[in-house]
């Protein structure tokens, strides 16, 4: 179910993006201009293509250190680094859609100092490519409406930000290695998110591990599950199946999660042997 709320709340939604869109074409306009491929502009300002991609195609939010980058280093004349300031406005008033179901944790989630996820089925959404997401939403039953795979698409990416952010928030995820091996929306979206998970597996802030499909003992068989502190507040658990979701803040209940996370966290490979896994897989790919 969608929750939406009073016109003007949409209307501040679609001009943000509107404004979104505008700056991306202008980004691509200045690159293909400067003779630059999308890889090649993401590697001179330290992004990701992918990233690049998402921005031109008006699905991030253009921060103000990439547009006065970007600006600089594809002889803009100060075009880009003038939308700064709308982008701040725009930012501040446009609300990302979520599911209603889903509200309350992307509420916590946006005021994070830690998150701790295991996922046992799907790639974590905080860690997934625009077109990776595409698929998921595009391919769920009953079926979504085209409008509404684009705001969840646009409301997932958003949530990549805390990655990016300062001061960073310590963010730990463990992914079974099925996981790693399913192709989801085709080979090459596939390849995408491996490239995508390797790159984020470098940052600082982010610990990957992968959990060997060859295990005796696993302490997750109980199914996935999200350790999450807000800013200044004791932490929470979140739960979710089948688009059904619980947080829980009982204190015992969150100690018995966070102990059986750490039981996996133990079980899992080691952030530098799971990159070696996906490095691995990826040439399979």
């Amino acid at each position: 179910m969608e929750l939406t709320g009073p016109a003007d709340d949409n209307d501040e939604v679609e001009d943000a993006a509107d404004l979104f869109r505008v700056i991306g074409r202008q980004v691509r306009v200045l690159r293909e201009r400067a003779g630059l491929t999308q890889r090649e502009l993401g590697d001179q300002l330290g992004y990701s293509e992918d990233l690049i991609r998402s921005l031109e195609r008006g699905r991030r939010t253009p921060q103000p250190e990439f547009l006065d980058a970007a600006d600089e280093l594809l002889g803009a004349g100060g075009l880009l680094r003038a939308a700064t300031e709308d982008v701040g406005r725009a930012k501040a008033r446009a609300r990302v859609k979520h599911p209603a179901w889903f509200k309350d944790y992307a509420r916590l989630e946006r005021q994070a100092v830690e998150v701790h996820e295991y996922g046992n089925h799907v790639i974590p959404g905080l860690l997934q490519t625009e077109d990776h997401a595409r698929s998921l939403f595009a391919m769920r039953k009953p079926l979504l409406d085209d409008a509404t795979i684009e705001q969840r698409v646009i409301a997932r990416l958003a949530r990549q930000e805390l990655l990016t952010r300062w001061p960073a928030p310590i963010v730990t995820c463990i992914i079974e290695e099925s996981v790693l091996r399913r192709t989801i929306g085709g080979e090459a979206v596939h390849k995408a998110q491996l490239d995508k998970l390797l790159e984020l597996g470098q940052l600082r802030s982010l610990e990957l591990q992968v959990m060997p499909t060859k295990r005796d003992k696993h302490a997750g068989m109980g199914g996935p599950f999200i350790l999450l502190t807000p800013q200044g507040r004791a932490q929470v658990a979140y739960l979710e199946v089948q688009n059904i979701s619980r947080l829980i803040t009982d204190p015992d209940e969150v100690r018995i999660l966070a102990a059986r996370y750490g039981s996996i966290r133990a079980q899992a490979l080691t952030p530098s042997e799971s990159l070696a896994v996906i490095q691995e897989l990826l040439g399979e790919a």
